[in-house]
């Protein structure tokens, strides 16, 4: 099982929107994330906008592949994207880049 993380800047002025849209996350995008292969799936957002995400998966580049096949994860991505800095014209999804684990305690 491969553990992903990565980090998003939410922008200082939508925090608080970013975090009731994650209290009520579509029924059909929570499926196809399942589907996908993404586990243990976590989200942490610190005051100053700085967001955490965590998941477990067999193979994460097929498991981003397989939801970007999907179309609810192609609404769920448009919706958010003006919740972030810097994305450089990227959906949310597409600027995750993963961190290189240097420790874990089995």
């Amino acid at each position: 099982m491969q553990r992903v993380c990565f980090l998003l800047k939410v922008r200082q002025d939508r925090i608080a929107e970013y975090r009731e849209r994650h209290a009520a996350v579509w029924p059909d995008m929570l499926g196809a994330l399942s589907a996908c292969g993404w586990h243990n799936y976590s989200l942490f957002l610190r005051d100053d906008g700085l967001l955490v995400g965590y998941l477990e998966t067999e193979d994460f580049a097929a498991a981003q592949a397989a939801m970007a096949a999907t179309d609810v994860n192609t609404r769920w991505q448009n919706e958010m994207a003006d919740f972030f800095e810097a994305l450089d014209g990227a959906k949310p999804d597409e600027a995750m880049r993963p961190l290189t684990e240097v420790f874990h305690l089995a």
